[in-house]
């Protein structure tokens, strides 16, 4: 009897040593784990939207594992985060968004989190923001400063600029470094020889409106204030820092006698929101559109195409220079 409880005993053993060794074998895709549960032994990064995956891709390559939070074709400025979006935050081990001013929801979300588990890097770190008049995009400030009506908003649109671009790639890269120590020379080689790509960006855009005399272009979104601060060049928008504000009659009547004025002959909308407002304003004083993309959401299909943040930048610059000669 003694000896046949030690056989069973030692076939469990073996079996149970077994089930152990196929279940820590198991590196299935994350998203067929229970919670998200980490299974490839690489870092788990969560970022918020494109230009803070983009870059944290090209910073890890194939030394951790990158997913996007908030879906291609959303609106970030608008974007509120559902309880799984924050239980997916919760079961990473780093999580990066561009800033509180862009992805309002994060500090509300951060309570809800243990950022002793998580860490949490903010890719803007260290720029200083540029505070927007949402009253009137074109008219220089006057002396005693802005009227009561005027309001105020903080421009979140850093990653526009290739050289503030840098600066968030650095913070994202150190940030990675302090958590993963093992991988943080290469994720610092990795970020090195990708800003020198948008270092190399940035003097194309120095080169093409280096000897510009018109330096004037009209957005529907004022997403590109980093961008024109950064190159010497004044961008007039139709609406605010949201896509979908509808300007007041009495400002689109003021747009239309600048236009006519100054001899404007393009109109640059976004091809991720509805291009309405450009479109009545371009038909009533009979100019062109043509697209400015702020890259909040390259989709998968552009993705699989080539398409990232540098190429999106370079048809950016391609578009300036209708204006911008």
């Amino acid at each position: 009897m003694q000896k046949k409880r030690k056989v069973m005993s030692l076939v469990l053993s073996i079996v149970g040593t077994f089930l152990l060794l196929v279940g820590c074998g198991n590196t299935g895709n994350q998203s067929d784990r229970p919670n998200g549960e980490n299974t490839t032994g690489k870092l788990k990064i969560v970022t918020t939207f494109y230009p803070m995956y983009d870059f944290t891709k090209n910073i890890v390559q194939d030394k951790a594992d990158v997913t996007m939070l908030i879906p291609a074709g959303t609106e970030p400025h608008d974007f509120e985060p559902s309880a799984k979006m924050i239980a997916q935050i919760e079961n990473a081990d780093v999580f990066i968004y561009n800033s509180e001013e862009m992805e309002t929801w994060v500090p509300s979300a951060l309570k809800a989190i243990d950022t002793k588990k998580v860490t949490v890097i903010n890719a803007s770190n260290g720029i200083e923001f540029i505070e927007h008049d949402e009253h009137d995009d074109h008219e220089e400030t006057e002396e005693e400063g802005h009227s009561k009506e005027h309001h105020h908003a903080v421009d979140p649109h850093v990653w526009l600029d290739p050289v503030l671009a840098q600066i968030e790639v650095k913070n994202i890269q150190e940030g990675l470094a302090t958590v993963d120590t093992e991988n943080a020379a290469s994720y610092q080689e990795h970020a090195a020889a990708y800003n020198e790509k948008l270092a190399a960006l940035d003097q194309e855009f120095k080169e093409a409106f280096k000897h510009a005399t018109n330096r004037v272009f009209v957005t529907q979104h004022a997403a590109f204030a980093y961008l024109a601060k950064q190159y010497e060049l004044t961008q007039i928008s139709i609406s605010g820092l949201s896509a979908e504000t509808e300007p007041s009659p009495a400002k689109m009547a003021e747009l239309t006698e600048y236009v006519n004025k100054y001899h404007v002959e393009y109109i640059y909308f976004e091809n991720n929101a509805s291009s309405k407002i450009a479109e009545t304003l371009a038909n009533e004083v009979g100019i062109e559109l043509a697209i400015l993309d702020p890259i909040e959401g390259v989709t998968q299909k552009e993705q699989e195409a080539g398409v990232d943040y540098i190429q999106v930048m370079k048809n950016n610059l391609e578009a300036l220079k209708k204006s911008i000669y």
